[in-house]
Parts: C-alpha cells; structure tokens; sequence
C-alpha cells in the first residue's frame, strides 16, 4: 500500500495531465465544445418531458427537474464507465514504451467524466429556477451522493478496464448492461409504480439509492433517509474494492494482451 501511495504522490502530475488531455480530446474540432454539455441534458429534458409527462404529471412533481437528475446521475456512469473501459487498450503503445501506473487510465476516465459531468449542474439550477423549485440549505449536500457515485464508477471502471483486456466482447455486452441499468433505474418514472415485490430488482441497482439521495437534496430540498447513505456507502466500497483487487491482480498480464 505504501509503494502504492508513494508512486501515486510520485506521478500525480502525469495523472492531471491525463484528466486534461481527456477533456480537451472531449471538445476537440467541436463548435459548441462545452456548451453541448449544456444543451445536451436540456434538450433530452424537453424530450423525454413531452413523451412521459402526461403520464407521469400526477405522480411526479416538476417532472423537468425530475428528469434531469436522473439523466445526469445515469450519463456521467455511463460515459465514465464505458470511457474507463477502453482506456487500458487505448494507450496500449504508451503502456509498453514507458512505465505509467497502469489505474491511471481507467481512473482518469472517470475523473475526466466526473468533471464534465458537473457542468449539467447548471441547466439543473436554471430549469429550478424557471419552474419555481424552492432552493434549500441542503441542496449543498448533494457533494455527498455525486462523491460516492464517483467512487463506485471507479470501481466500475477499473474492473471493466481489466475485463476488456482479456474479453473484447465486454465492449458489446456492456452496452446491453447499460441499457438494463437505464430502465431499472427510474429516470423519468416514479419507483412506486414498481410491484412491491419486484422492488429488490431496483434495489440491487447501485444508482438507486445515490439518486434518491440527489433528489432529496437538489429537488426536494430535504435531507435524505440515513439508510439511503448506508445503502450507498455499501455499494461504493464493495465495488472500489473489488475494482483495485481485480485490477492489480491481472495488470501484470496485460502486456501479453494489448
């Protein structure tokens, strides 16, 4: 664990170049660089908006918001994830000229995602302040559920990362995955409309939880259930820690496979 840390403080600069280069690649040859990532969740809001608001309106108060939340919590998994997935292969000749700690890929990735992800914060806040959503003291707690979900999207990302190194066909199946995660996560529907017992499907998704938690803060503006935060923390540690066993583990063979 020592040499770990000692080679992380001892790298650390290559690691923020690697989150820059990651941004900057983002937006490179792009006109509308970061406001897309502006326009993006708005326009999907107005889309998803005019197809399930009427038959949500009277179970979802301020479905805009509602939305928003949970297309921002879902994209940045999805993009951090699949981002950290290709990252060992994508610097394959990096990885065998020179020596890199190898978790830097993956987890630039994800903190690179993480980064651009906040920037929907601001569509969020303008569409609360449009729809009359009252702002509240607890709104600045919502660093908690967006830490955590960081920290399980490493994890995420890390055992991905390693899983595609030895099984391409991960880049396929993932997709599928994901699409599964979409819909059991309830982005522009209420998880009452579930069965009560289909409900511990839902509660097997770790976004659940940290989205309850989002909402709670950002558009209820009240203090989520301490069980959520348990629920939550749980899931963030299972998967950082299985992520940096599985990948320390297989690292040393990944030069026999890029």
């Amino acid at each position: 664990m020592r040499t770990h840390i000692y080679n992380f403080i001892k790298y650390k600069d290559l690691f923020f170049e690697l989150i820059k280069k990651d941004i900057n690649l983002k937006y490179k040859n792009s006109y509308l660089g970061v406001l897309w990532s502006l326009l993006n969740p708005l326009l999907m809001m107005v889309v998803l908006t005019i197809i399930f608001s009427e038959v949500f309106k009277s179970k979802i108060e301020n479905f805009p918001v509602y939305v928003l939340t949970g297309r921002m919590l879902y994209s940045f998994f999805s993009e951090a994830t699949n981002f950290a997935m290709n990252s060992i292969i994508n610097n394959s000749q990096l990885i065998r000229k020179v020596y890199v700690p190898k978790y830097f890929f993956p987890l630039s990735r994800v903190c690179s995602s993480f980064i651009t992800s906040l920037i929907s914060l601001i569509p969020i806040i303008l569409v609360m302040l449009i729809t009359g959503v009252n702002f509240s003291v607890y709104n600045f707690l919502i660093v908690i559920p967006l830490v955590l979900l960081l920290v399980i999207a490493m994890g995420a990302g890390l055992i991905l990362s390693t899983i595609f190194v030895f099984f391409r066909d991960m880049g396929h199946l993932y997709s599928v995955v994901l699409m599964i995660l979409m819909y059991m996560t309830p982005i522009f529907y209420p998880a009452t409309i579930i069965p009560d017992k289909y409900h511990w499907i839902i509660e097997l998704n770790p976004l659940y939880p940290l989205l309850k938690m989002f909402r709670d803060l950002m558009l209820y503006g009240q203090m989520f259930e301490w069980n959520e935060l348990l629920i939550a923390g749980v899931y963030a540690v299972i998967y950082f820690l299985i992520g940096v066993f599985v990948f320390y583990k297989k690292q040393d063979r990944f030069i026999f496979h890029i």
